[in-house]
């Protein structure tokens, strides 16, 4: 008596067995479906940052259009204001966005990691940066698409009854793939920058995140090609003396760039540094009155991310003021130093463009859309000091697989020449100024 007959214990069994499965399987269906309309979400929100920007570059091109002496007041101005929205309403959205995902990726307290990727800081993101372009300042968005994706990513994993691990570094590629669509680029940007490892855990994951923010953006605006394909080709011979020429003019001056943004986070010395932080708002708009100074003696070309100016030169279809590389680097520096939001991908590569336009004159053997290219991905490399993101996006964006072996020596070299400038990369370094803890130099806290 009390013992269950066979057919009982079966069915019991079975029972256990299915209740077994449901709780192994079914937070393994959640997880995966938190990354899937996370990728989904990003590739929407990239998208639509997309249009926010193009249209806000518009309207200041419509203005200074219609009144040339417009940029002298309204770019300061509105830098002044950016800078105080974002220090009053948004704090830590700042800056391009990707060094606040690097320290949150390195803090495992919730408390201090929520800040950084808050849906608050995100909306300011969103709001700062179409607010700069507005303006006029010399500013990407794909930066701040990390700090977006990533925020949206984080933020759904905080419904998820425990830690997700990958969450930031998924949000932070699908933002890059989504933004540029290149998702090849978004994933070796998630392993090279983001992480500098390979979490074999959450690898598969962030790939479907990857996947579901490109399907995302491509069902939205249709295939493309970021600056359009180019049939450029390099025969070994004379042409292959642009590659170490522009290697190491590109690691030269994205070196100097990122010293010049390492300096300024970490605070001018002296009199400089203590009217800054006295009067940070006042420093934005003064660094906005020598961004409009830059676009006027640039015929203009200075302003926005540089987009158009780049695939000009790019194609040849149009030729910017040769003052253009060197005036879009001085506006880039101004503007990333301001405290506004506003990422440096997009003017980074508008400035190795210019940089090629400068070069060509040296190099007239080689076509000017290979100087570009090169151009691009040294600077590029230079400036991050992550060369195989480097190489890999600028082919991505270009579609030129002729191209690829000049492109990785280019940006190799680029990336050891940067190093002799500072020898650390730009984001990790930055990180630390959001960090709790004393961290080394590449931006990881330090072991025990």
């Amino acid at each position: 008596m009390g013992l269950m007959s066979p057919p009982s214990r079966r069915r019991s069994l079975r029972r256990s067995l299915r209740l077994r499965a449901l709780r192994i399987w079914l937070p393994r269906f959640k997880r995966r479906a938190m990354f899937l309309f996370g990728g989904i979400a990003v590739g929407a929100l990239a998208v639509l940052m997309a249009k926010l920007a193009d249209e806000a570059q518009a309207l200041f091109a419509g203005l200074a259009a219609r009144a040339p002496a417009a940029p002298l007041l309204v770019t300061p101005l509105g830098f002044a204001l950016a800078a105080w929205l974002a220090g009053r309403y948004f704090a830590n959205s700042g800056g391009s966005g990707i060094p606040q995902v690097i320290a949150a990726h390195g803090i495992d307290d919730p408390a201090l990691r929520n800040p950084l990727v808050s849906p608050k800081v995100a909306v300011g993101k969103i709001v700062l940066l179409v607010l700069g372009l507005a303006c006029g300042a010399s500013s990407g968005r794909e930066g701040p698409t990390v700090q977006v994706g990533a925020s949206v990513m984080y933020a759904l994993g905080r419904l998820a009854p425990h830690r997700q691990p990958g969450l930031l570094i998924a949000g932070s590629a699908a933002g890059i793939a989504a933004a540029f669509n290149a998702p090849l680029a978004g994933i070796i940007f998630g392993i090279e920058e983001m992480s500098r490892s390979f979490e074999a855990r959450t690898s598969g994951l962030i790939l479907g995140t990857v996947i579901a923010a490109g399907l995302t953006s491509l069902g939205l605006v249709g295939d493309y090609t970021y600056f359009g394909r180019t049939p450029d080709v390099m025969p070994f011979g004379i042409e292959w003396l642009a590659v170490p020429v522009v290697g190491i003019a590109g690691g030269l001056g994205g070196g100097v760039f990122s010293r010049l943004l390492i300096e300024a986070g970490r605070g001018f010395p002296g009199a400089a540094g203590h009217f800054v932080k006295r009067h940070p708002i006042l420093f934005a708009g003064l660094c906005g009155l020598g961004v409009a100074l830059c676009g006027a003696g640039s015929a203009g070309t200075v302003f926005g991310t540089g987009y158009e100016q780049a695939k000009g030169i790019l194609h040849g279809t149009t030729a910017p003021p040769d003052s253009f590389g060197v005036l879009k680097f001085c506006a880039t520096v101004l503007s990333s130093i301001s405290g506004i939001p506003g990422g440096i991908f997009a003017p980074s590569l508008a400035v190795g463009a210019g940089l090629a336009q400068n070069l060509h004159g040296l190099l007239p053997m080689t076509p000017i859309g290979v100087l570009t290219i090169l151009g691009m991905a040294s600077y590029l490399s230079g400036v991050v000091q992550a060369p195989i993101t480097s190489f890999v996006i600028v082919d991505e964006m270009t579609e030129n697989h002729a191209l690829v072996i000049p492109i990785m020596i280019c940006a190799i070299l680029a990336n050891a020449v940067s190093k002799l400038v500072y020898p650390h990369g730009v984001y990790h370094t930055l990180s630390r100024g959001y960090m709790p803890v004393p961290v080394a130099e590449d931006g990881r806290a330090p072991g025990p």
